[in-house]
C-alpha cells in the first residue's frame, strides 16, 4: 500500500532527489543525511538494482518525512511495479501516455518527460500534475522562461544541470520543482560515506531555494 503523496511537503522544498543504482547499504546512510538536511521529495529511478525494494526501503527510513516516488517508469508494468511498493508519484523520461492516463485514473501526482514545447504542452494536456524538462542542462534557465511565456499555467520541473549555483536562476526563469541527481550524490561522496557533506549539500539546496524565492 502507498503513502499518500503530500504537496505541503512538496511545495516546503520542491526538489526531487534521484537515487539511481544505489545500495541498500548506502541508502541506509543517505536518507537519514537527506532528511536531517531538509530534503522532502526523492525517487528511486526503476532501472536501479532492486528498486522496488529501495523504495520500501526508504519509506521506512523515511516516515511521514518524504514523499517517496519512482522515476524511469517507462512501461505500465513499471508503473505496476513501481506502485505495489509504495511509490507515492511517478516520473516517466520521456512522454507515456498510457501511463499518464492511468495515474490519473488511480489518483497518482506524475510528472512526465518532455522536452520540446509539444511535447510539454501535450503532457500537460494528459493530465500532468507537473511536467519534467529534460535533459535541463542542454537548455537552461533560459529555455524555462521561454515555454512559459505562452504556457504560463504549466508547472515545470527542470531535471539535469540544477545545481545550488543554478537553482536561483531556474527559480528565477518559473520552475515549479526540481530534479536533482549528482549534485546531491556525488559518486565519489557516496564511495567515500562522507554522508555530513550530503547533509551539508541538501541543506546547501534548501537555503539556495529560500533566498531564491525571497527574491523573486
Amino acid at each position: 500500500m502507498k503513502d499518500a503523496f503530500s504537496w505541503d511537503r512538496f511545495d516546503r522544498l520542491p526538489v526531487i532527489g534521484i537515487l539511481r543504482g544505489f545500495s541498500c547499504e548506502q541508502i541506509d546512510s543517505i536518507v537519514p543525511a537527506l532528511t536531517a538536511g531538509g530534503l522532502c521529495n526523492i525517487e528511486v529511478t526503476m532501472n536501479s538494482p532492486g528498486a522496488p525494494d529501495l523504495i520500501r526501503q526508504i519509506r521506512h527510513l523515511a516516515g511521514d518525512s518524504m514523499n517517496v516516488g519512482a522515476g524511469t517508469v517507462c512501461t505500465l508494468r513499471d508503473l505496476e511495479t513501481a506502485s505495489e511498493a509504495g511509490a507515492s508519484f511517478i516520473v516517466t523520461p520521456v512522454l507515456v501516455p498510457e501511463v499518464i492516463e492511468a495515474c490519473k485514473r488511480d489518483g497518482v501526482p506524475v510528472v512526465p518527460g518532455a522536452y520540446t514545447p509539444t511535447e510539454i504542452h501535450q503532457a500537460w494536456n494528459l493530465g500532468a500534475d507537473l511536467v519534467k524538462v529534460f535533459p535541463a542542462d542542454q537548455l537552461g534557465p533560459s529555455y524555462i522562461r521561454s515555454v512559459l511565456a505562452p504556457l504560463p499555467d504549466i508547472r515545470l520541473v527542470p531535471t539535469g544541470g540544477v545545481t545550488v549555483e543554478t537553482l536561483a536562476s531556474f527559480v528565477e526563469a518559473g520552475a515549479a520543482g526540481f530534479g536533482v541527481g549528482s549534485p546531491l550524490f556525488h559518486p565519489s561522496k557516496v564511495k567515500a560515506g562522507d554522508w555530513a557533506w550530503i547533509e551539508t549539500q541538501t541543506r546547501r539546496f534548501v537555503e539556495a531555494y529560500r533566498e531564491a524565492r525571497v527574491d523573486k
